[in-house]
């Protein structure tokens, strides 16, 4: 069957929400066709441009009032622990853009999902969404797949003044605003379809991984629970093939786990290693959740700090899992995410 044809089954088959341990739901898109939703190789890889991102447009909106997050779930989300019956995994995708080039979109992986019914979570830059407003209102009215905030432009945010801070989150959460009245001004999908994307987004990951007190307050303030990760797939390594990979996710992956990839055109090997890793832990019982459905099954795995809080720490980062009672070390890439 053609990728095509598998597509459009996927999005006709099913309808609908569903608990987070119900079978992965699947419901109509009517804005697209399975060929304008399907990837494709010339959007894949990131391109250089001197053009910088251009925020009047994104000032220019207002944002829905947000509700702070209270005081149970602030902090650096890595994992969530879970009761043994239950076998869930959430795949996230960062789709990071910075000043001096456009980002790509990796349709393989976003295709594969698709076809195979698997929910993620894609932590998406504010750049990212403005230089790709189609794919980020796919995105946003697909019932698998939900869309957290990355920050604008990717920038540290450990280590810049008030001011961008608030710039780099509340504009971000315009750009999301833009892509949704977009997708609203459509009337494509039906009311009696899947539930609504939320009005703003929920859930932050901080570029590089990289926090201060002040920047999970000011998440924590805007809304934004605070998600990174406990099992990295390594991919912005272009020297770590699709094997290596799918060995990585294969041999750490566990309940409660939170995989970060990525899937702006620098997630290298990915789509191959999800191809070969997901079914087999599909064979070993576990289901594929967004993060949001993670936290609502079990109990966050909190941190007061995030993994790197200085550009110059060493990439490395040491989770204990309580399953195997030792410390997994899995390496952060230095450069852009």
């Amino acid at each position: 069957m053609s990728l095509a044809r598998i597509i459009v089954f996927v999005l006709l088959s099913l309808a609908g929400g569903a608990p987070v341990l119900a079978a992965e739901p699947q419901a109509p898109q009517q804005c697209w066709t399975p060929q304008a939703l399907a990837g494709t190789e010339i959007e894949l890889k990131p391109v250089s441009t001197h053009r910088s991102l251009d925020l009047a447009p994104l000032k220019q909106v207002t944002l829905p009032p947000a509700t702070p997050i209270k005081p149970e779930l602030r902090g650096s989300i890595r994992g969530v622990e879970l009761s043994p019956d239950k076998k869930l995994i959430a795949l996230t995708f960062d789709l990071c853009e910075e000043n001096g080039y456009v980002s790509g979109y990796d349709g393989r992986i976003v295709d594969y999902l698709r076809a195979q019914g698997i929910k993620a979570t894609f932590f998406a830059g504010g750049k990212w969404m403005e230089t790709h407003p189609e794919r980020a209102q796919q995105l946003i009215a697909d019932p698998l797949f939900e869309v957290g905030n990355h920050g604008l432009r990717h920038l540290d945010l450990s280590n810049v003044n008030d001011a961008t801070l608030d710039e780099e989150i509340t504009l971000t959460e315009a750009a999301y605003a833009r892509a949704k009245a977009a997708l609203a001004s459509r009337q494509c999908v039906v009311d009696a379809g899947p539930p609504q994307p939320p009005e703003r987004m929920t859930l932050l990951r901080f570029p590089y991984g990289r926090c201060s007190d002040k920047a999970l307050a000011a998440a924590a303030n805007a809304g934004l629970i605070s998600i990174q990760w406990d099992l990295v797939a390594g991919d912005p390594d272009p020297l770590v093939s699709a094997k290596s990979i799918a060995n990585r996710i294969l041999t750490k992956a566990h309940s409660g786990a939170i995989i970060v990839a990525h899937a702006n055109g620098r997630g290298h090997n990915t789509a191959q290693a999800l191809a070969m890793a997901l079914p087999k832990l599909k064979e070993e019982g576990y289901s594929f959740v967004t993060v949001s459905e993670l936290l609502q099954a079990g109990k966050p795995v909190i941190a007061t700090h995030c993994y790197q809080n200085s550009p110059n720490e060493m990439a490395h980062v040491a989770r204990s899992t309580a399953q195997r009672g030792s410390h997994d070390l899995f390496s952060i890439f230095t450069g852009p995410n």
